[in-house]
């Protein structure tokens, strides 16, 4: 039997005090995104797609799925995950890139996708800091990682910059945009897989399909209803009606 081709997803989620007000819209949103990669490995049967989550906060540092077939993931739930205290984001980067360095070091044809969401910036890591972080970053970069930053209420293309981590999105702690926020992601999800299936880059660019805030080829401004279109176009497309 042929070998799949192994992608493993990353998630590293902020679990400090200041997600609590968006609790449920986080929860439901990462639940929608596990679903979403259960549906690209049905969809691209030659992929292998595996994941390892983890919840941070100054209290410590939670392991939720630990390189867990898609196939046997369960939900996240208001149980396994309790927003509180500070904001140690690199030492959960540095934990969690740690862990996938040992399990790929092995590997020759895989990919790592690692997703961060926080809505503040570090303020309280003792292992790891900005400049080993990047070094970190840099480094994986190399070795067919792509890294993704999602953050609200910071200047997040700065800080993220300052990471070597250029796909970026940003976004309001309101319902309404961290709906938006997360079928953004799902989208740029499946064409992750689409890249990786085609041989083509995938360090780079990773939200570019689903930049809606930009104008069509006719010049016309793009609505939110036309959004809402192309976006369910766009899972058509890859998944099928």
């Amino acid at each position: 039997m042929e070998n799949k081709h192994k992608v493993y997803n990353l998630i590293i989620l902020d679990e400090s005090g200041s997600m609590q007000s968006i609790k449920k819209t986080i929860i439901n949103g990462f639940n929608e995104v596990l679903q979403t990669i259960k549906a690209v490995a049905i969809k691209f049967p030659e992929q292998e797609h595996y994941i390892t989550m983890i919840t941070f906060n100054s209290m410590g540092i939670k392991t939720i799925h630990e390189n867990i077939n898609v196939e046997a993931v369960n939900q996240i739930d208001e149980q396994s995950y309790t927003p509180n205290s500070g904001t140690p984001l690199f030492d959960a980067m540095g934990f969690g890139i740690t862990k996938l360095r040992i399990l790929t070091e092995n590997e020759k044809e895989y990919n790592v996708l690692v997703t961060i969401l926080t809505d503040g910036a570090e303020n309280a890591s003792k292992e790891y800091n900005g400049k080993s972080i990047k070094a970190l970053v840099d480094e994986f970069k190399l070795k067919n990682w792509t890294f993704t930053y999602i953050g609200a209420n910071h200047d997040v293309e700065r800080f993220a910059d300052s990471l070597s981590i250029n796909n970026v999105m940003r976004f309001e702690t309101e319902e309404e945009d961290i709906q938006r926020m997360f079928m953004q992601e799902r989208n740029s999800r499946m064409m992750y897989s689409q890249k990786i299936r085609n041989n083509e880059n995938t360090m780079n660019g990773y939200f570019d399909n689903d930049d809606y805030s930009k104008e069509n080829t006719d010049g016309e401004k793009v609505t939110d209803e036309k959004k809402v279109t192309e976006k369910k176009s766009l899972w058509e497309k890859i998944f099928g009606k």
